[in-house]
């Protein structure tokens, strides 16, 4: 469950987006530690958690309470300071072939998910049901529900 004060201020901000009012004060809003602290916990089980971007040590192993503080800190003086993506290729799935792949730094990691949490919640709401690329519970796979369920009489799609 997010923090009351989180939880509010993110259904503020999807409710200015379906009122159609624009989204005051984001980067003020940037700097809350419940923010990041909830960002944290959504980030800190993935696999990549623990893959160090170009400081290797700036891992999900380093985190506590205070790197929360000073990158607020580094925001508020508005001297944060993106590090490098650190490149590396994987393997395509069904071929020898490798593909380009940016990891970023914890740090970086953590700020994003904050700032994607602040404009998902605002932006989803925008967004027609029938959209599913890169939407939280939607992908192809509800695509292709979707598809069936109106798409009666179709013999073939495209």
């Amino acid at each position: 469950m997010l923090p009351l004060a989180t939880q509010k201020y993110l259904e503020l901000v999807r409710k200015r987006s379906e009122e159609d009012k624009t989204l005051n004060r984001v980067y003020d809003n940037l700097k809350s530690k419940k923010l990041f602290v909830m960002a944290y916990g959504r980030l800190y089980a993935n696999k990549g958690a623990l893959t160090p971007g170009t400081n290797p040590n700036d891992t999900v192993d380093g985190m506590s309470l205070e790197k929360i503080d000073s990158i607020i800190e580094k925001l508020k003086k508005r001297s944060y300071a993106w590090t490098p993506v650190r490149r590396t290729y994987i393997e395509k799935r069904n071929s020898t072939k490798k593909r380009p792949l940016g990891i970023p730094g914890w740090s970086d990691k953590l700020l994003q998910e904050v700032m994607k949490m602040i404009l998902e919640a605002y932006y989803e709401p925008q967004f027609r049901k029938s959209s599913h690329g890169f939407r939280p519970k939607r992908g192809g796979h509800t695509t292709l529900e979707q598809i069936i369920a109106i798409g009666t009489g179709t013999r073939w799609f495209i």
